[in-house]
């Protein structure tokens, strides 16, 4: 396993970080117990979570699983770094959503006691709140790591003007602030390039991938559907883009055939290969697939089918980022 530095901060995380946004819901708890002891033993030492994850179950059910694995000892929670988030609504009261210091603050206690920690290693914003003034969070954000319960904050779903803001508030108060950054992105969804991979750049914002195969639509949906085992692939937005982009992924998986190998690891290869990118997150169900993201990592792709993936799935505009991409 390789390591990388967290964006600008000293930390040091897996190139490819474990989402736990199907552990103990769509894999049972056994596979899922396996695949974090396994994902640990192979190296990856960084884990994504957040607060309303387990929905199927109850909202925060992932963290209390995430807990019950880390009370297994054996020093899990002390070789992981812990990502979790809060932002989305927790309940119907008014007060329970959003960026307010109320609801980050209560957020973090109620994570920490369903994780069975001490502390966040990255507490990240879920989305943006237009309604909180920046002092407001960053306030919160740093009375949460004078108390030693948060190390580091990121944010999740930003626009490029949302994370030059918030930084800029930051600086004022002499505030670290934003240092990851979650987006969607792959083959199929490239809009972060034009301003927020930029923005993460310049800022020193580390760039993690949410969805790198957009739903299993890049994991050779079409062969999986006309063998029967499609399974995530063949609903969400995967399904809604093979509505539209059939011929595009029909060609993706001829590609990949060519190429001789597997359509889930060229699109993760694609994803790990883009300037910018720290850790794509990936949300295995199986062992199987959390072998196939890792063997994903000795995958190189060469010129040749990085411009035949460019011509099946163009960036926005001319390419590059905005506003070159569209102003040239």
């Amino acid at each position: 396993m390789e390591y990388t530095h967290l964006g600008r901060t000293a930390l040091k995380v897996s190139d490819l970080c474990l989402g736990t946004l199907n552990l103990g819901v769509r894999a049972s708890d056994e596979e899922s117990f396996a695949i974090l002891d396994t994902a640990l033993d192979r190296g990856v030492n960084f884990l994504d979570t957040a607060n309303q994850y387990g929905w199927q179950k109850h909202k925060g059910y992932t963290e209390e699983f995430l807990g019950s694995w880390f009370a297994q000892g054996g020093g899990r929670r002390e070789q992981v770094v812990l990502g979790t988030k809060a932002g989305k609504p927790m309940s119907d009261r008014p007060n329970d959503t959003g960026l307010s210091a109320r609801h980050l603050i209560a957020s973090c206690e109620e994570s920490l006691r369903r994780l069975r920690t001490d502390w966040i290693d990255l507490f990240q914003m879920h989305h943006v709140d237009h309604h909180a003034p920046w002092d407001e969070v960053w306030q919160a954000m740093e009375t949460l790591t004078q108390q030693g319960k948060v190390r580091y904050v990121g944010s999740s779903n930003f626009a490029g003007w949302h994370i030059a803001e918030a930084q800029e508030a930051a600086h004022r108060r002499h505030f670290l602030g934003i240092v990851s950054e979650q987006s969607v992105y792959n083959l199929a969804t490239r809009y972060v390039e034009l301003e927020v991979i930029p923005a993460c750049r310049r800022y020193g914002v580390a760039v993690l991938p949410w969805s790198p195969l957009h739903g299993g639509l890049l994991s050779g949906v079409l062969r999986k559907t006309a063998e029967g085992t499609a399974a995530k692939g063949a609903q969400g937005r995967a399904a809604e883009a093979l509505r539209t982009r059939r011929e595009a992924v029909a060609a993706y998986e001829e590609l990949c055939a060519e190429f001789g190998a597997d359509p889930a690891e060229v699109g993760l290869a694609w994803v790990r290969s883009r300037p910018g990118v720290t850790a794509p997150v990936i949300g295995p169900r199986s062992l199987a697939q959390l072998e196939s993201a890792l063997d994903s990592r000795e995958l190189e792709l060469p010129p040749e089918v990085l411009e035949r993936l460019d011509a099946l799935f163009p960036p926005l505009g001319n390419g590059g980022p905005g506003p070159e991409a569209w102003a040239r």
